[in-house]
């Protein structure tokens, strides 16, 4: 990843600022998206002044489409990204609302493709895009039917939009974390016990039986990134400690 130019949204907290500091570590120039004030200001602690740290929300359909611009202020050209940013709400159907319903849509679905849609221009051919989605697409997991859809829909993006860019030199993969210890988790609203007992349980359903690392799902979409996965294209990769399997 030596001088490539690499942009992660969502990369303030947990797994887009892990790939942004391995993918740092190999030379590449990084720029990272957020929307939390205190999250922004801590990665540009964290990653430095070699980085760029732009603040712009995923959910923001003005800021989706005008990504492209945003970052055309920083860098001409984008070798590879991660498109990381999302959020999860968790609940019965009965505690499920409209608002729930757009939030999770807007971030995780609309945000990423008009984010792709505004960086086509600055793509480099050849160059390497990675969507984040989740493990749960595949799986019925209660109490995530919103944001399993959301994730689902990512997952087709994924496949789609692989045959639909390859001619322009763009390859597109996916990736599906299961369980993997972020922040996500602490912004579910449990009380610390009823945290504590979930975490317990999704960890239980792994073979693995533990969380995976935010390090460990960076390392997989930095050799997506690289010429490492040349001919690689169109895939989703899971990465559940085989969570699937039980």
């Amino acid at each position: 990843m030596k001088n490539k130019t690499v942009l992660i949204t969502g990369g303030t907290t947990g797994i887009g600022l892990a790939t942004a500091q391995h993918l740092q570590a190999e030379g590449a120039r990084v720029l990272v998206t957020g929307r939390n004030p205190e999250t922004l200001a801590a990665a540009r602690t964290t990653l430095g002044a070699n980085a760029v740290v732009i603040s712009s929300d995923s959910g923001s359909l003005a800021a989706a489409q005008g990504l492209g611009a945003a970052v055309q202020k920083h860098v001409a050209k984008l070798d590879a990204v991660f498109l990381n940013a999302g959020i999860g709400q968790f609940g019965p159907i009965e505690a499920m609302t409209p608002k729930h319903f757009d939030d999770m849509f807007n971030v995780n679905v609309r945000g990423p493709y008009f984010q792709l849609q505004s960086l086509l221009p600055i793509l480099a051919n050849p160059s390497s895009v990675v969507f984040n989605a989740s493990v749960v697409a595949e799986l019925g997991f209660a109490t995530a039917t919103i944001y399993a859809a959301t994730k689902a829909a990512v997952v087709s993006f994924g496949r789609t939009l692989a045959v639909e860019l390859a001619p322009r030199g763009i390859r597109l993969n996916t990736v599906s974390p299961g369980p993997i210890t972020t922040p996500i988790y602490a912004k579910l609203g449990f009380p610390a016990d009823a945290q504590k007992g979930f975490e317990d349980s999704m960890a239980a359903q792994a073979l693995l039986k533990r969380f995976g690392t935010a390090d460990e799902v960076a390392k997989l979409v930095r050799f997506l990134l690289s010429e490492d996965s040349s001919y690689i294209i169109g895939e989703n990769i899971i990465i559940d400690g085989g969570v699937r399997l039980t």
